[in-house]
């Protein structure tokens, strides 16, 4: 599910033992440190109410815990739970980060690019569990929106067939066209063709819940 990163961990580090059921990363939440699962199982996913309702898949120890959030400086994506006691280390960010940059440059660069590839991954599979079909689109509206004028006015270029764009959201092309509508008839975009223009970038970012 989550990259790994070099195993194990280069400094000593306190353990500390973590009973089942219990919510290690919460999704939003910046990452302010990384964790390091040295023995145990813990599950991603998507939790409401206190339940893991959409599971996106499960890891054993040892397992560096969604660290592309931290490498990245991003908040976490997933929301991870322990699905049995298990023993985890924390590392203070500036130290993991401060170990990543001493490998060599080309492995630091690598690592960088498979924690951006697979936050991509992740946040797509997030979004088809726990969106619908118009938070989808305009989440992706803003992801891949461009400036279009001096004045700030925001575009997407459709530089993909509308078939290929409604399988990266998890969605049918019929219901793609659907919500395109939708959202021009509620003036948060405009146009058609390859370009979209963006109308209300927060009127977007709020249907979409970022």
């Amino acid at each position: 599910m989550l990259n790994r990163v070099p195993t194990p961990v280069p400094v000593p580090v306190p353990t500390q033992e973590v009973p089942c059921g219990t919510v290690l990363l919460r999704r939003g939440q910046v990452a302010s440190r990384a964790l390091h699962l040295l023995s145990g199982r813990v599950a991603f996913g998507v939790i409401e109410q206190g339940v893991l309702v959409h599971q996106l898949g499960a890891v054993e120890g040892p397992f560096w815990l969604e660290s592309a959030a931290a490498m990245l400086g991003l908040p976490h994506a997933v929301d991870a739970l322990t699905e049995s006691p298990v023993t985890l280390q924390t590392m203070p960010l500036g130290q993991f980060k401060s170990y990543l940059k001493k490998l060599p440059e080309p492995v630091h660069t690598w690592l960088l690019d498979l924690a951006k590839a697979q936050r991509q991954q992740i946040e797509v599979a997030v979004s088809r569990l726990a969106k619908d079909a118009d938070a989808r689109l305009a989440e992706w509206l803003l992801r891949h929106a461009e400036p279009a004028d001096a004045q700030g006015t925001l575009a997407v270029v459709l530089r993909d067939r509308k078939r290929l764009i409604a399988a990266q959201l998890g969605i049918a092309p019929e219901t793609l066209s659907r919500v395109l509508k939708q959202l021009r008839d509620r003036k948060l975009i405009s146009g058609g063709g390859r370009i979209l223009n963006l109308l209300d970038p927060s009127g977007l970012q709020s249907l979409a819940g970022i």
